[in-house]
């Protein structure tokens, strides 16, 4: 990857919100600029203040903060600066949101549900984005929530060239789906990896419980990697893992673009049959829940080049795909 030239550095500002500041410093670093400063504090009530502190008149402004825990104040940070940044005149306002909360609740499963990720996205294009840059969502078909650009970026090949870099071979190893509507993810890794695929089904009683009934593939004696989009409290994908060692798995891995992390999530995996959890710097984990299993991938390199490439106009489809090398020899 090479650096924005001077002309195209004069015309963007990066800003950091609270809840990526380590990605967005990282990011930065790659396209040699600095991080624009802004002024933001909360005042006694809790409410938000934040402004840039330099003039974005007539810029391409890039605000990169995943709307992760908390949810809402990381959201209400994003929105009240994206007001600010169009008032005062920035000519183009892109939001980089590696993480995108209330992803989850994209439909209505039930009558009088809310689709709250329909509504973030009106409140992002109301607020003033003119663009959202993104990765992983939990359903595709929210890019259709925005009447704006969405450029939806993929962590698969960052994830794929871990497990290559590995030593992970076809012969030895499988790619698991913890469930069925994660099978599209699962056969993209076992594309890059040249392995069979695998699926759990499960049945899900309620939210956040899951019951692991049926492995579909033959796992016995292989290593077996779990995929999926997050790892929120890690009930389901320790359950499989648990339930693959059963079928005669050597080693599970699990992989995930988000670590989510929440409730008993980290005590679930520190004690799981993980070999290791491999994840994204997506949502920044602090030192705290951190663990020895756990692996973390910079997605950094392709935020910068998504960012360098939106900046001069150049396609970033080709970021993603699988190397022309690799497809010819499936």
């Amino acid at each position: 990857m090479t650096a924005l030239c001077e002309e195209d550095k004069k015309k963007i500002r990066i800003f950091a919100g609270s809840a990526s500041t380590d990605l967005a410093e990282k990011i930065a670093k790659y396209l040699e600029v600095d991080l624009a400063p802004l002024q933001m504090r909360r005042f006694s009530d809790g409410e938000i203040f934040i402004k840039s502190e330099e003039s974005v008149r007539g810029c391409k402004v890039f605000v990169i903060q995943s709307t992760s825990r908390p949810v809402n104040e990381s959201i209400m940070e994003l929105l009240i600066f994206i007001d600010a940044l169009r008032r005062a005149s920035a000519e183009e306002i892109i939001a980089v949101i590696p993480y995108y909360g209330y992803a989850r609740q994209d439909r209505k499963a039930s009558p009088r549900e809310p689709i709250t990720s329909k509504l973030v996205a009106n409140l992002l294009t109301v607020a003033g984005a003119t663009r959202v840059v993104t990765m992983d969502l939990h359903a595709r078909q929210i890019q259709g929530f925005f009447d704006i650009p969405v450029d939806h970026m993929e962590a698969l090949p960052i994830l794929a060239k871990h497990f290559i870099k590995y030593g992970f071979t076809p012969e030895d190893t499988v790619v698991v789906s913890p469930d069925v509507g994660g099978v599209k993810r699962a056969r993209g890794l076992a594309n890059w990896l040249h392995t069979p695929l695998a699926i759990i089904d499960k049945r899900r009683a309620k939210a956040n419980v899951s019951e692991v009934m049926n492995i579909i593939g033959d796992v016995k004696g292989k290593k077996a990697i779990l995929i999926d989009d997050m790892i929120d409290t890690a009930g389901t994908i320790c359950n499989a893992a648990q339930a693959l060692i059963e079928k005669g798995a050597v080693e599970v891995y699990a992989c995930a673009t988000h670590a989510v992390f929440s409730g008993p999530a980290l005590e679930r995996l520190k004690k799981s049959a993980f070999t290791r959890v491999v994840i994204t710097d997506s949502i920044y984990l602090p030192e705290e829940q951190r663990f020895d299993k756990l692996r973390i991938l910079s997605t950094s390199k392709m935020f910068a080049e998504t960012i360098k490439r939106i900046t001069t106009s150049e396609p970033i489809s080709n970021l993603f795909e699988m190397p022309i090398e690799e497809k010819k020899s499936e």
